[in-house]
């Protein structure tokens, strides 16, 4: 069967390599083209089939009022059963914890609830086992749940649309999914985090230039430099904690705007769901997508901070830097030049990127201007929710498999560092320590830098006799702070690139995530 899951559900979890989405769209089988060349005998036959079709339809659940059935035209470009089946184990669970609340309340008996939930169980194993039909005339996910359950048990099945709506729950049915991706999601950031500590841990002492403005700056250690993206990494999971504690308020018997007059129990509902507690406004319930937007907000800025770490590592691996290398299991080739290696799986982190960030945009467009409370713009928040999921989740796995498989070039790293006089602002904080203002002392190095640039040096070659040409407080001191060794040696605030200052960060990172050896 082709997964209709993103991820286990935390209630019912399926198969951990369960990662795909859900099944494609259902393909309509009219071709897009001929139907503009029709003769007039193809014509009447097309409309003779059409209402053929429309008189075998099964009757809506909300057709008492109607006189006449959808269109062909109007259902396929309504249903949403397509893409939201993928909420079915959600749905499911909702539906449970509903008729047992129901039951509970008295609304209706313990038989109903026991058959209810019975022939739940059973459509829930169907379609686990691909033994469930979808109909596209059943609408949606939870008219082809219903109505499977009505062919199923019978009129104890009607008794379970008490008191709920579809407004109220397919927002239940959102926020559970939500819920269960964020966790999945939070996993892979603490997997990516991992790499990346591991990786910084086999290159201890490992010096490479900084850059500000793509421009070499200063010497710094690469652990430090990989923990800078561990350090974001988690602002993006802490981001998501924030977003998880909103998401986790429950809509379920808000029904379409209002409430209900009968007498449920929302709390119970709620704690059976594992909410923190009911949403208190029955309206906020329903219209409320504020937790989908926050959510892919979340993931719009962790895919930034993977598209970052995907270009810098795309231009370490060009000849121009030479500074990683990919093993060949992380890398394509071309099918035109023999020689080409290519980093193909970062630079699509690069590229999906702006996925993650369109689906964002997708839904505030979407937002915008919606009036309360339900509307059915809302129908069409789903796909790109699903597909913010499935793309950062696929960016953070292939980005951790990307470090668990590269090596950094020690010998290219090493001859390249010297230029660029890197060791500049080390000089210049050797001077303030001797007392001078730092921008005397920044002027005096610039002067000694240009000096090294037409005698074609670095500054740990320039004499003594020299340096005191330019200034006499330079003293035999002066070659302690020197190259890029006794650069990085230099640094000692919290925080910084000095060996013990990332010493102690890496110590913190392996104890936080529990890395062992």
């Amino acid at each position: 069967m082709e997964s209709l899951l993103l991820f286990p559900s935390s209630s019912c979890r399926s198969s951990a390599n369960n990662l795909q989405l859900f099944s494609s769209r259902v393909q309509t089988k009219s071709p897009l083209f001929p139907i503009f060349k029709s003769t007039p005998r193809r014509t009447t036959a097309l409309m003779q089939m059409s209402a053929a079709a429309s008189a075998a339809k099964e009757a809506k659940l909300w057709g008492g009022r109607f006189e006449e059935s959808v269109t062909e035209t109007v259902e396929k470009f309504t249903e949403s059963i397509s893409f939201d089946k993928a909420l079915y184990k959600h749905d499911i669970m909702g539906s449970r914890a509903h008729a047992s609340m129901l039951a509970r309340q008295g609304l209706i008996s313990e038989s109903d609830a026991d058959g209810i939930l019975r022939g739940l169980g059973e459509i829930e194993r169907q379609i686990d086992n691909g033994e469930f039909v979808w109909r596209t005339d059943r609408e949606d996910v939870h008219m082809n749940i219903e109505a499977a359950l009505t062919d199923l048990v019978g009129e104890a099945a009607k008794k379970l649309h008490t008191a709920r709506s579809r407004n109220d729950q397919v927002c239940t049915d959102l926020r559970l999914w939500c819920r269960d991706a964020l966790d999945f999601i939070l996993s892979r950031i603490r997997h990516l985090q991992v790499a990346l500590v591991k990786l910084a841990l086999k290159n201890e002492g490992l010096i490479v230039p900084g850059y500000t403005h793509l421009q070499r700056a200063q010497p710094v250690l690469l652990q430090h430099l990989l923990l800078a993206y561990v350090e974001q990494l988690e602002r993006d999971a802490s981001r998501l904690l924030d977003c998880r504690e909103r998401i986790n308020f429950c809509p379920l018997g808000a029904c379409a705007l209002a409430g209900t007059g009968l007498p449920i129990d929302r709390f119970m509902t709620s704690d059976a769901l594992g909410f923190t507690a009911p949403m208190r406004n029955s309206i906020d319930a329903v219209s409320d997508r504020d937790f989908v937007l926050e959510f892919l907000s979340a993931n719009s800025i962790t895919a930034i901070h993977l598209s970052r770490l995907g270009e810098e590592w795309v231009l370490w691996a060009s000849e121009e830097f030479g500074f990683l290398t990919p093993c060949d299991s992380v890398s394509t080739g071309s099918s035109i030049m023999p020689q080409k290696k290519n980093p193909d799986p970062m630079e699509l982190v690069r590229g999906k990127s702006a996925r993650v960030v369109g689906d964002l945009v997708s839904l505030l467009v979407l937002c915008k201007g919606l009036p309360h409370a339900y509307n059915r713009d809302l129908q069409e928040d789903k796909e790109p929710v699903f597909d913010s999921i499935k793309t950062i989740l696929g960016m953070l796995e292939v980005s951790a498999e990307f470090a668990q498989n590269i090596t950094f070039n020690k010998e290219r790293i090493q001859n390249a560092l010297p230029a660029g006089h890197l060791d500049a602002t080390t000089l210049a904080d050797y001077l303030v320590k001797k007392g001078m203002p730092f921008r005397t002392s920044h002027d005096i190095v610039g002067r000694c830098v240009a000096l090294c640039v037409s005698s074609n040096c670095q500054l740990q070659e320039l004499s003594l006799e020299k340096l005191r040409s330019i200034s006499p407080v330079f003293d035999e001191d002066v070659y302690e702070f020197l190259g890029v060794e006794n650069s990085v040696k230099k640094f000692t605030s919290y925080g910084s690139t000095g060996s013990e200052c990332v010493s102690e960060q890496l110590n913190y990172w392996v104890n936080k995530l529990g890395i062992n050896g």
